[in-house]
C-alpha cells in the first residue's frame, strides 16, 4: 500500500475505529477518491483511525450486506459459519438452554473467548451458562437480525490488550445499516428435504432522515420455524419402545414390566401421547420450534460541524422449545412407591406409555446505546458513550412429574428464570499529529467502566418441592434395624396390611424402600438455596499507538488494564506490524496477551439436569465453586483466563487475485471448564480429586456430601463443577483466496475461497480431571479443517451462485477408545446453490438450496454410547445432519 492512500485513509474520520465510533451519517457523506473506494476500509482491530483490510497488520474478514443476503440461513449465527470456516457451530438438543441459544467456536475456542461488538461496542451476554464443557456464557448472536447489518467484520485474532476481557480468539463487529432513506422488505420460505422444518421468514429496514444531517435506520424480523425429526425408534438393550423389535417389553428383556398400572397393552396405547413434541418416535432428536421477533434501531444526527449525538439498540423476544431424554417403566423415575394406605402408586397411572419432559425457553433481550463524539482541528477526537443490555431465559417444563410428589405431583412446571444484566460507561480519545514517521503517529486512549449481575429466581414450589417419596419408608411403616431381612412392620404397617396391603418390610425389594428423585423431572426448579443475585463491577483503561513508521512499515502497540472486584487485576499487550515489499507480497504478524474474566454466570450458576457421563442418563448437579458441595470435592475459586498469542502471515495480489495466509498459536492458561461428573451413587471408578489423591467409591462420594450437608444428596447421581481446570495449546492456519473474471458480454464471476485448520491439545496432564472418553474427545471430536468455495456470476438480469461447503475429518470415542471404541467420521461436501432474477429494479426473486444433493454425516455408531436412545447421527457434530433445504425468497427495495 502507498503512502498516499495511507495518508488518506488516516485522514478519515478518526473516531470511526474500535470502539471509538458508532457510524454516522457524516461517514457517509465524507468524500473520498476513486482509490480510496476501491478498498475495503475496516474499523476494527485499528483503535486509532480506520485501515483498509489489505493495509491491516491482524487478520480480518469484512462481508457485506451482499454476502449477508447471498446465505439463505436467517440465523446470524448459522450465516457467520457459511462465511468463515474458522466459526463453527453445532445443533445441540437435550442440551437444556444450549438448544436455544447455541454456543459457538471461533478457532477452535469456546464463543465466550471471542468479544462481539455492536458499532464497535460491547455487547452484552445471554443468560445462559452452558451446563458442560468450559460452561460458556457469550451474547446470543441470534437476537442479531441479519438485516439490521449493514457489514459484518471479523477480526482473527486475540484483541484483550485494545478491547478488555473475552478477545482471545477475535473480534465480532457487527456494524449496523445507517441509510436514511430507503425500505427494503424481504420474504423467505423453504423446508427439509424430509418435508419437516418449514421456516417463514418477513424481514424488513427503512430508512428515515433526522433533520439535515441525521438518520434512523429501522430494522425488523419475524422468524417462524418449525421442528425437524432425524430419529428413529427408542430401542436399546435396556429400554425398547419399539413393537416391532424382539426387545420390545412383551420379549421380557426390556425395561421392568412389574411397574404398578404396567400391560403391554396399556403401554403401547400410551406411546403416542409420551411424546408431545414432533415426531411419531417417544424421542425426537432434530432442530427446535422457533417464534422470534427482533427489532433494532441505529441513529445519528450532528449537531454542530465537529459534534454529533448517536444511539442504537435492539429488542428481541423469541420462544423454543425441545425435548429431553425418554423416561421408561423402571428408570429410577418411573417407579413402584408404596403410598401412605399401604397400596402401590407408579408414574404409569399419570403416563401409561412412559413421558418424555418436553423444555420450553422464551428469551427476551434489549439494549439501549447512546453516546456523543466529536473532533477538533488540532487532531484531537473524543467519544463518551453508556449502554445497558439485559437478556433473560424464562423456562417452562411440561409433560413431567416431579417424582418425589407421588400421584400429587402436576405434570407442568416453572423452573425458573435466569437473567444476565449490564451497564457499561466508556470514555474513548485519539490524538493524530505528525512525528517525523511516513504518516502522522496516532495515539488513542480511554477508560471504561462496568457493571454485571447475573440473577436466578426460583422457580414454582413443586418444581423443586422434596417430597414424601425422596426417603425411605416415608410414612413409617417399618422398623428401623440396619439389616432389612430382620425388619418388622410397625402399627401403621400393620394397619396398611389389615387393609389388604402387600408390604413386606423385610424386603429389600419393597416399593416402601424406593427413592426417587426431588424437582420436576428433566430440570428441577430454582429452590430458595439456589435464588439470588450475583454482582460485580469493573474498570479498565488502555492506550493504542500506531504509524507508518516507513512508506512500507507499520507498526502497532497497546497495553491496557483492567481491575475485578471478585478476583483482582489483569495487565495485557500487544504489538503488531505489517512490512508491504510491494503490491504483490506483504508480511504481517503479532505477539501478546490476553484473558477472560470469569462471568458472573459462571462464578453463581446451579443446575440439575440428566447428562450422559459414560452413556447412561443420571441426575447430575452443577454446584458453583462456592457451593459446599463443590468445596466437599475439592473445588477451589474461579480465576481468570489467560493466553499468549501469536501469529504471521503473508498477503498480497496479483492482478485480480487476492490471498491471505495466516498462522497462529494459542496458549491459553487456567482454561474454565466442568470437571468430568463425579458418581455419587454408582460404585463406579471416577477420576481423582483436584488435589490428586484417589478418588473413593461412589458411596464414600455419597457420605462426603452428607457430611458437607447438602440439601437432597441422596437424589444426585453426580456432581461436577467448573475450574480453571488446565491449560492447552491451539496451532492453526486461516487461508482466504479471491478472485474476479470479467467475461465481457458474458457478465463476470467472483470466485473466493477459505480455509481454516486448527488443532488444540492439552498443555499438560489432565488425567486427575477428566476421564479418558473426555480427554479424547476434547481433542479428537472437532473438525480438523474445513473450507468453503463459492462463485458468483452476474449476467444482465441473472445472478447465479454456488457453494461448497467442506468438512473435514474428526473422531469420537467411548470410554477414550478402549477396546477399540473409536469412530472415525470422513469428510462431507454439501453444495449450496441459488439462482436470483431481477423481475424489477426493485423487486428479486432467488430460488435455491442448501445442501443440494441431500447429504448427511456418517451415522453414529451404536457401539458408541453417544448414539444411545434413538439417535442416528451424532448429534453434538459440527456437521449439520438435518440435510437438504430448498427455498424461495422474494426481495423489494425501493
Amino acid at each position: 500500500m502507498q503512502k498516499s492512500l495511507r495518508t488518506r485513509l488516516m485522514s478519515c474520520a478518526v473516531l470511526s475505529s474500535g470502539l471509538l465510533l458508532a457510524p454516522t451519517v457524516t461517514a457517509q457523506e465524507a468524500e473520498v477518491d476513486d482509490t480510496a473506494v476501491q478498498e475495503t476500509i475496516i474499523v476494527t482491530g485499528a483503535r486509532g483511525a480506520p485501515r483498509s483490510v489489505t493495509d491491516s497488520p491482524v487478520p480480518i474478514d469484512v462481508f457485506g450486506s451482499d454476502d449477508i443476503e447471498a446465505v439463505s440461513f436467517t440465523d446470524t449465527n448459522d450465516i457467520l459459519r457459511t462465511l468463515v470456516p474458522s466459526y463453527s457451530l453445532s445443533r445441540q438438543p437435550i442440551s437444556d438452554g444450549a438448544s436455544f441459544i447455541r454456543p459457538a467456536t471461533l478457532r477452535g475456542l469456546p464463543t465466550d473467548k471471542t468479544l462481539v461488538l455492536v458499532n464497535s461496542k460491547r455487547r452484552h451476554r445471554a443468560a445462559l451458562v452452558s451446563i458442560g464443557g468450559s460452561g460458556t456464557q457469550g451474547p446470543d448472536i441470534a437476537t442479531i437480525p441479519s438485516t439490521a447489518i449493514g457489514t459484518v467484520e471479523v477480526l482473527r485474532d486475540g484483541a484483550a490488550a485494545q478491547y478488555g476481557s473475552d478477545a482471545i480468539a477475535g473480534v465480532i463487529n457487527f456494524i449496523l445499516k445507517d441509510n436514511a432513506e430507503g425500505i427494503t422488505v424481504t420474504a423467505q420460505t423453504g423446508q427439509y428435504y424430509e418435508g419437516d422444518g418449514t421456516e417463514y421468514l418477513i424481514a424488513g429496514n427503512i430508512g428515515l432522515p433526522l433533520g439535515d444531517s441525521g438518520f434512523l435506520s429501522i430494522s425488523g424480523e419475524y422468524y417462524d420455524a418449525e421442528a425437524t425429526v432425524r430419529a428413529t425408534q427408542y430401542c436399546q438393550s435396556f429400554a425398547c419402545a419399539d413393537v416391532n423389535d424382539p426387545r420390545f417389553a412383551g420379549g421380557g428383556t426390556s425395561f421392568d414390566t412389574t411397574i404398578a398400572g404396567f400391560s403391554e397393552e396399556s403401554y403401547i396405547a400410551g406411546l403416542p401421547d409420551a411424546n408431545i413434541g414432533d415426531g411419531d418416535v417417544v424421542q425426537p432428536w432434530g432442530a427446535p420450534n422457533v417464534d422470534r421477533l427482533a427489532l433494532f434501531y441505529n441513529a445519528g444526527i450532528d449537531l454542530t460541524e465537529n459534534i454529533s449525538i448517536y444511539s442504537f439498540g435492539n429488542y428481541t423476544t423469541s420462544e423454543s422449545d425441545g425435548s429431553f431424554f425418554y423416561r421408561f417403566p423402571g428408570n429410577g423415575t418411573i417407579e413402584n412407591l408404596r403410598l401412605e394406605d399401604g397400596s402401590v402408586y407408579s408414574p404409569l397411572s399419570i403416563f401409561p406409555g412412559g413421558f418424555t419432559p418436553r423444555f420450553f425457553g422464551e428469551i427476551e433481550d434489549f439494549s439501549f446505546l447512546a453516546g456523543i463524539k466529536g473532533d477538533m482541528d488540532n487532531g484531537f477526537s473524543w467519544d463518551l458513550s453508556g449502554r445497558y443490555g439485559s437478556n433473560e431465559i424464562q423456562y417452562t417444563l411440561a409433560n413431567t412429574i416431579n417424582p418425589s410428589l407421588g400421584p400429587d405431583t402436576p405434570t407442568s412446571f416453572r423452573p425458573g428464570d435466569l437473567i444476565n444484566e449490564e451497564t457499561q460507561l466508556q470514555a474513548d480519545f485519539a490524538y493524530e499529529f505528525e512525528a517525523g514517521t511516513a504518516s502522522p503517529l496516532v495515539v488513542a486512549f480511554g477508560a471504561s467502566y462496568l457493571d454485571e449481575s447475573y440473577e436466578i429466581v426460583g422457580g414454582d414450589a413443586a418444581s423443586f418441592a422434596n417430597g414424601p417419596f425422596s426417603s425411605q419408608d416415608p410414612f413409617g411403616f417399618c422398623t428401623d434395624e440396619d439389616e432389612i431381612a430382620t425388619r418388622t412392620a410397625t402399627a401403621a404397617g400393620m394397619a396398611v396390611i389389615a387393609g389388604g396391603s402387600t408390604l413386606n418390610c423385610a424386603d429389600g425389594g419393597d416399593p416402601v424402600y424406593r427413592t426417587v428423585g426431588v424437582g420436576s423431572n428433566g430440570f428441577p426448579g430454582y429452590g430458595p438455596d439456589s435464588e439470588g443475585t450475583l454482582t460485580r463491577d469493573s474498570y479498565g483503561v488502555y492506550v493504542d499507538v500506531s504509524t507508518d513508521l516507513t512508506d512500507n512499515l507499520f507498526v502497532q502497540g497497546a497495553i491496557r488494564f483492567e481491575d475485578y472486584s471478585d478476583f483482582g487485576e489483569e495487565t495485557v499487550w500487544k504489538l503488531a506490524a505489517q512490512y508491504d515489499f510491494n503490491e504483490m507480497f506483504s508480511v504481517r504478524g503479532s505477539v501478546g496477551t490476553g484473558f477472560r474474566a470469569p462471568t458472573p454466570g459462571q462464578l453463581g450458576t446451579t443446575n440439575v439436569s440428566t447428562r450422559l457421563p459414560n452413556g447412561v442418563p443420571v441426575a447430575t448437579g452443577l454446584f458453583p465453586t462456592s457451593n459446599p458441595a463443590a468445596i466437599a470435592l475439592g473445588a477451589e475459586p474461579l480465576g481468570p483466563e489467560t493466553s499468549d498469542n501469536l501469529a504471521f502471515g503473508f498477503l498480497g495480489s496479483l492482478g485480480d487475485f487476492t490471498y491471505t495466509v495466516d498462522f497462529y498459536q494459542i496458549d491459553l492458561q487456567d482454561r474454565v471448564n466442568a470437571v468430568s461428573t463425579i458418581t455419587i451413587i454408582n460404585d463406579i471408578d471416577f477420576p481423582a480429586l483436584n488435589d490428586g489423591s484417589a478418588a473413593p467409591a461412589g458411596s464414600e462420594f455419597a457420605s462426603v456430601l452428607d457430611a458437607a450437608g447438602v440439601p437432597n444428596a441422596n437424589t444426585i447421581g453426580g456432581v461436577n463443577f467448573f475450574q480453571n481446570a488446565f491449560d492447552t495449546s491451539t496451532k492453526g492456519v486461516d487461508v482466504v483466496l479471491t478472485y474476479d473474471q470479467d467475461w465481457g458480454a458474458n457478465g463476470s464471476t467472483t470466485f473466493s475461497g477459505a480455509f481454516n485448520w486448527n488443532e488444540t491439545e492439552f498443555d499438560g496432564d489432565v488425567t486427575s480431571l477428566f476421564n479418558a472418553e473426555s480427554r479424547y474427545d476434547f481433542e479428537n471430536l472437532p473438525l480438523q479443517w474445513r473450507a468453503n468455495l463459492s462463485a458468483t456470476h452476474e449476467i444482465g438480469k441473472f445472478t447465479l451462485f454456488a457453494r461448497a461447503n467442506v468438512f473435514g475429518p474428526y473422531e469420537n470415542s467411548d470410554s477414550g477408545g478402549a477396546n477399540g471404541n473409536i469412530q472415525d467420521f470422513g469428510e462431507e461436501v454439501f453444495v449450496d446453490v441459488e439462482g436470483s432474477y431481477d423481475v424489477t429494479d426493485a423487486i428479486t426473486l432467488s430460488v435455491g438450496a442448501r445442501n443440494l444433493f441431500d447429504g448427511y454425516p456418517d451415522e453414529a455408531d451404536p457401539a458408541i454410547g453417544d448414539s444411545c436412545c434413538g439417535r442416528i447421527y451424532l448429534s453434538a457434530s459440527e456437521v449439520d445432519w438435518q440435510g437438504g433445504f430448498y427455498y424461495l425468497r422474494a426481495v423489494a427495495k425501493f
